[in-house]
C-alpha cells in the first residue's frame, strides 16, 4: 500500500524504541530497528492503537486543519456523533455545539447522525429480505472493513454493501447545498470531524466508491479548543439538529444494532475482541445471529484516539442528549438511492507471504525452521512482536537471527566456554567439568 495513503505516521525524533507500540499493534505492523520504530505500510490499518499507547507521543495522525476551509466557497461541517460527548454542561441541546461550529468558520452543519439513522432504517429492511450471507457485518468502521479484506477474505460476502454514515451524509449534504446555493460541487467542501485516523484513510482510499464525497477530515482533538471557546459565546443556538436519538446512539458500541432494531444481533468493541469474533465467525463457531456490529475502538467511536474525553464519560453525556431528543428524521427525507457502494471491496493480499504459491510454501517452511530455533518467549526484545514475526522477517531478509537475545547469549556463552544452569545462571565450563569429575 502506498505510504501516502496512511493517516498514522511516526516521528523518529520522538521515538525511543521502547517496543510498547510493537506489542500492541493488532496487525504486527511495527518493528524496532536501529533504536527506532518503523511501520510496515502494507500491514498498517490506521487503527491508531500505536498513537494511543505510545508514551513518547511519537505516533501522530495525519489529518487536516481548519485552514482547509479557505479552499472552498461554501463549507459543510459533518460532526461525528461522538463529538456530542466531548463537552461538559451540554446535556439537553446539541444545537449549542452545532451553532458553535458555524461560529468557528463553517457555512453550515449537517449531522452524520442523520445519515446513520437513515442507514439504520435501510439496514433493517435489508436484513428482513436477506436470505443469504447471514450474518451481515456492519461496514461503518473502516478499520474493521480493512481487517476483513486483509485477514478474513472469506467474510467479504457478509459485509453490508452500504456506504458509511460519513460518506452517505456527505453526498446527501452536498446535494442539498447545491440546490440551496446553486454553486458547483467543486466549490462546496464537506469536512468530517473525526474521532479516529481510520476515517481519514477511508477518505483517501475510497475502496468501495469511485471517489469520496468528503473533502477533508479534521480531528476532534484539533477542533476541540476553538469549539469549546465558541460554545461559551452561543447565547441563542440555531435549530440545526436533523437527526433523532437512534442516529446519535451510533457513537457508542451497540448503538447501531439498537438503531436498526434487529433482535438477533451481536456487538463487540476493541481490536482484540473484534478479531476474536471474526475468527469465530470464520470457523462457524458463533451462535445464529443476523447482524454483527464491530467497533475497533473500545466503547465505540467515543473511544477513538482523536477524541479528548474519557469514553465512559462521553457515553454518559450522549445518553443524556438522546433522552432529550425527539425523533425528527423521516425515511422519505433521505436519498436512499445513493446508499449502496459503487463497487464491491476486494481481498487485499498485503499479508500474503508470497504471490507465487510454490514460493510461499517454500518460504513458510523456512519460517517454521527458523522459528523452531528461537526461544518462543515472544519477549519483543528483538524489536518484533513475536518469535513468529521475527522468523518471518529473517526469512524475508529483513532481520537476522542475531537479533534474538537468547541466540546471542548462547553464542556468547559458547565463546566464553560457559554452561547454563537450569536456573538461568552460567558458570565456566572448566568448573562444571571439575564438579562432574568430583561427583564421579
Amino acid at each position: 500500500m502506498n505510504d501516502k495513503l496512511h493517516s498514522v505516521k511516526l516521528d523518529k525524533e520522538l521515538c525511543k524504541g521502547c517496543t510498547t507500540c510493537v506489542k500492541r499493534c493488532p496487525m504486527e505492523a511495527i518493528r524496532v530497528r536501529d533504536k527506532h520504530a518503523i511501520i510496515i505500510n502494507e500491514r498498517c490499518i490506521d487503527c491508531g492503537e500505536c498513537i494511543r499507547v505510545c508514551p513518547h507521543h511519537a505516533k501522530k495522525a495525519v489529518v487536516d486543519t481548519l485552514d482547509v476551509l479557505k479552499n472552498f466557497e461554501y463549507t459543510i461541517a459533518l460532526p461525528a456523533p461522538s463529538l456530542y460527548g466531548q463537552f461538559k454542561g451540554i446535556l439537553s441541546d446539541r444545537n449549542v455545539i452545532l451553532t458553535a461550529l458555524k461560529h468557528i468558520g463553517f457555512s453550515t452543519v449537517f449531522e452524520v447522525s442523520a445519515g446513520a439513522e437513515a442507514i439504520s432504517t435501510l439496514t433493517n429492511r435489508e436484513i428482513r429480505k436477506s436470505k443469504e450471507n447471514l450474518p451481515i457485518i456492519s461496514t461503518a468502521c473502516p478499520t474493521v472493513v480493512r481487517i476483513i479484506r486483509m485477514r478474513f477474505p472469506s467474510l467479504i460476502p457478509h459485509l453490508l454493501d452500504f456506504r458509511s454514515p460519513m460518506e452517505f451524509t456527505a453526498r446527501w449534504a452536498k446535494r442539498l447545498a447545491q440546490e440551496e446555493t446553486g454553486l458547483p460541487l467543486e466549490k462546496i467542501g464537506c469536512i468530517f470531524i473525526s474521532p479516529c485516523p481510520a476515517k481519514a484513510t477511508a477518505v483517501k482510499l475510497a475502496s468501495n466508491a469511485d471517489h469520496s464525497a468528503v473533502d477533508a477530515v479534521i480531528a476532534i482533538s484539533e477542533i476541540y479548543p476553538k469549539l469549546r471557546t465558541a460554545i461559551k459565546r452561543v447565547i441563542v443556538p440555531e435549530d440545526l439538529a436533523v437527526s433523532g436519538s437512534p442516529g446519535m446512539g451510533w457513537a457508542v458500541s451497540g448503538g447501531e444494532c439498537k438503531a436498526a432494531a434487529i433482535s438477533d444481533n451481536l456487538s463487540a468493541d476493541g481490536m482484540e475482541n473484534v478479531i476474536n469474533i471474526l475468527e469465530a465467525l470464520e470457523n462457524e463457531e458463533l451462535p445464529s445471529v443476523d447482524f454483527i456490529e464491530l467497533n475497533a475502538c473500545v466503547g465505540g467511536c467515543v473511544g477513538g484516539v482523536l477524541t479528548v474525553e474519557n469514553p465512559f464519560i462521553a457515553r454518559g453525556r450522549i445518553k443524556h442528549l438522546m433522552k432529550a431528543t425527539a425523533p425528527v428524521l423521516r425515511p422519505d427525507q433521505c436519498p436512499i438511492d445513493d446508499v449502496n457502494w459503487d463497487h464491491s471491496v476486494e481481498f487485499d493480499p498485503s499479508l500474503r507471504i508470497d504471490s507465487n504459491l510454490s514460493d510461499a510454501i517454500s518460504l513458510l517452511a523456512k519460517i517454521r525452521d527458523i522459528e523452531s530455533r528461537l526461544n518462543g518467549m515472544d519477549c519483543g526484545a528483538c524489536g518484533a512482536p513475536s518469535c513468529h514475526a521475527l522468523a518471518e522477517d529473517i526469512a524475508k531478509g529483513f532481520a537476522t537471527e542475531d537479533q534474538c537475545i537468547f541466540i546471542v547469549r548462547e553464542k556468547l556463552q559458547g565463546l566464553l566456554g560457559q554452561h547454563e544452569n537450569p536456573d538461568g545462571t552460567a558458570e565456566p565450563a572448566v568448573a562444571k567439568e571439575a564438579e562432574s569429575e568430583e561427583q564421579a
